[in-house]
């Protein structure tokens, strides 16, 4: 949601064009009727940014009628694109829009104005809703009562299970649900998957179980206050028990918050995902189960901030070592640790420029193989600063 709201920031800058308030995604699984103003600060969006693009709430009633097109925009487009042939559609429009907002902007080679408008939308424009800003920081407040916390992005949930095809350690009534589930939401192309391939890819998220193993062979002791940064995770408490007892200062929004300061926000899976993403951006180690919108965001958010420490699961690597101790050729113990450790080593978020396409790849997949723009937004928008005590702070250039 984040990356396509400022993207389209950027490619209405190009466009020279005037950006209607987005229309947040209603179709989703979790049937979320959030407008914008919900969610992010609406007047503070449309001002901070006042100097880049014209923002307007609506659309004037004088182009109810005018001549309009929607235009899916290409994939990882790049300025000549924009400039070119979607500029010239208004020799034929008054009213352009955008049919999808993902990935429309390409991730590098672009002018660093541009960049730098991308990071000013993101991290300075972009604030959530004043109601959100406040319970999210009452919810830090409450979770740093506990010491230094980790914050879980634990992606075990309905939606992204039954979209990802993973049925490892589930029942067979529960991978049916999610077979039948993938199979009857239209807009997800890819109904046929093998759940064994995708774990074995490391392309589906880690089960809480399996967290447990990460954790503990991280050497993070069980008394480290763990902050679950999820909606309802898939089996509900029961799938939780093998993590519970490794760790068990486990807490998330509802134990944090009593039910009728939760009561504004319950029933809006986006509202209750912005005070998620308030408390993993705050916490002293973000760890996500499985590389998805938010985790990404959250990713880049952190390394904007001055790269505060995220761990990156290596899951495909992890996948072979839980399998190895689950068919009893590998125990928990130092031998595991030192592998683990020795593979997360280069995966905790530290500054490095951002990387690009895989070798060998060609038209679409050399696009999608690097990484996003706002995964890490070094060096395009940050520079680094010496001040007279050697201290390193990161802003916008």
């Amino acid at each position: 949601m984040r990356a396509g709201i400022c993207d389209m920031v950027a490619v209405a800058r190009l466009i020279n064009a005037t950006l209607v308030i987005p229309e947040l995604d209603k179709r989703s699984l979790w049937q979320d009727s959030s407008n914008f103003s919900d969610v992010f600060d609406e007047y503070h969006f449309i001002n901070s940014l006042i100097d880049d693009v014209k923002i307007i709430k609506k659309l004037p009633k004088e182009l109810a009628s005018a001549t309009r097109a929607v235009k899916h925009f290409r994939s990882w487009s790049g300025v000549d694109y924009y400039e070119q042939e979607i500029a010239k559609m208004w020799e034929e429009y008054q009213v352009i829009r955008a049919a999808k907002s993902d990935s429309r902007l390409a991730n590098n080679n672009l002018p660093p104005d541009v960049q730098k408008l991308r990071c000013r939308a993101c991290y300075e424009a972009l604030r959530f809703a004043p109601e959100i800003e406040k319970m999210g920081k009452l919810l830090v407040d409450r979770m740093r009562s506990y010491g230094h916390y980790i914050a879980l992005h634990l992606r075990f949930e309905k939606d992204m299970l039954a979209f990802s095809g993973c049925t490892h350690d589930l029942f067979p009534e529960e991978a049916e649900e999610l077979k039948s589930i993938r199979d009857n939401t239209t807009w997800w192309k890819v109904k046929d998957i093998d759940p064994l391939e995708q774990r074995a890819k490391g392309y589906c998220p880690l089960t809480p179980k399996e967290v447990g193993m990460f954790l503990h062979a991280l050497g993070f002791p069980s008394s480290t206050p763990i902050y679950i940064a999820a909606g309802d995770i898939y089996g509900g408490e029961s799938r939780m028990s093998d993590l519970r007892a490794r760790f068990p200062i486990l807490m998330n929004k509802e134990k944090l918050a009593s039910a009728e300061e939760l009561a504004p926000f319950i029933n809006h899976a986006s509202q209750m995902a912005a005070l998620d993403y308030i408390v993993s951006v705050e916490s002293d180690i973000f760890i996500p189960t499985y590389s998805g919108n938010m985790a990404r965001a959250v990713e880049g958010h952190r390394r904007f901030l001055g790269h505060r420490k995220t761990i990156s699961p290596d899951r495909k690597a992890l996948v072979r070592l839980f399998d190895k101790i689950e068919g009893g050729t590998m125990k928990e113990g130092k031998n595991l640790s030192n592998k683990v450790i020795d593979i997360h080593r280069r995966r905790q978020g530290s500054p490095r420029k951002r990387k690009g396409p895989v070798t060998g790849t060609k038209g679409t997949d050399r696009f999608r193989s690097e990484e996003a723009f706002y995964v890490n937004p070094l060096p395009d928008c940050l520079c680094q600063n010496e001040s007279t005590n050697s201290s390193t702070s990161f802003v916008i250039k």
